[in-house]
């Protein structure tokens, strides 16, 4: 082999390592940004995954705030609510301040981490107006109660 082939290979050879290090490098960084959805029913079952439960993983909560759950500590920012999606309810710790929108028995996104059987939330989002529910919220929550109505139906899905 002589110099200049050998010359060329090293070039190629160093090209791939650094495009491979820098696909490596963007695919580290988005998956730590990004934060999946999952309902109270999700979460609690476990089908999220272990990650979530234990408080290793950032993810965003969606579901409707349950009506009468809202208080907030005195003399502070820290909220306490609970988000359900009908079949589950978790609580939620933010202290921040809360959109204006916000309200109990509406649609929230709330993007954070479990801390013990509590949601510390990071952020929140509230809908926008009373017949809004964020389509992603929505799906999940219809999917939660089909699955639960189908399982607690007699003979439901059997064919005749």
């Amino acid at each position: 082999m002589n110099p200049t082939r050998r010359r060329r290979l090293w070039f190629v050879l160093a090209l791939l390592a650094a495009a491979g290090l820098a696909a490596t490098l963007v695919a580290f960084a988005l998956q730590r940004n990004i934060a999946y959805l999952y309902t109270p029913n999700e979460v609690l079952s476990g089908s999220a995954g272990p990650a979530v439960s234990s408080g290793d993983a950032r993810f965003r909560l969606g579901g409707m705030v349950e009506t009468g759950s809202f208080r907030r500590d005195e003399g502070s920012l820290v909220s306490h609510f609970r988000v359900t999606d009908g079949d589950a309810q978790l609580d939620v710790t933010y202290d921040k301040i809360l959109p204006d929108l916000f309200r109990e028995g509406q649609a929230v996104v709330a993007t954070g981490r479990m801390d013990g059987g509590r949601f510390v939330a990071e952020d929140v989002l509230a809908k926008h107006d009373e017949t809004y529910v964020p389509k992603e919220v929505a799906d999940k929550m219809g999917l939660a109660h089909s699955k639960h109505n189908v399982d607690a139906a007699p003979g439901a899905g059997a064919k005749e």
